[in-house]
């Protein structure tokens, strides 16, 4: 379930690799997602004032129903969802190179891509998110 083990299955180091998560509106029930690199801890803090205040990571059930996958299978592309979601992706993505890796539904395979192609295709919100470098 972790980055760490994704990246071992992957064969990559991994500061290549992008971690989702998928987030639920506390108030309102519906859902975001926010990919960051693998390497990186979302700051709630910082998580909360870019995105939204009210949110709460979706449970496994959640995100099952959302996106067809298991917690640390779920691919980036929020837009492509069995119930489309809008996608976040934080600054740490592009800080780790040009190459992204990820998981697409299954925590045994997994796809390398541009990062700017994910960009180009995905069209997410760039955020600051992860914790700060100490």
């Amino acid at each position: 379930r972790t980055s760490a083990e994704a990246a071992a299955v992957r064969g990559l180091p991994l500061a290549s690799g992008a971690k989702t998560m998928l987030l639920k509106h506390k108030k309102k029930g519906d859902f975001r997602v926010v990919v960051v690199s693998a390497c990186e801890r979302i700051d709630n803090k910082k998580m909360r004032k870019a995105i939204c205040r009210d949110l709460r990571a979706a449970s496994e059930e959640e995100v099952f129903e959302v996106t067809g996958a298991r917690p640390g299978a779920v691919p980036p592309f929020g837009s492509l969802y069995r119930k489309p979601v809008p996608t976040f992706m934080d600054l740490s993505l592009r800080a780790q190179g040009d190459t992204i890796s990820f998981n697409v539904g299954l925590k045994t395979e997994s796809v390398a891509m541009a990062q700017a192609d994910f960009e180009r295709i995905e069209q997410p919100a760039v955020v600051d998110v992860v914790e700060a470098a100490s």
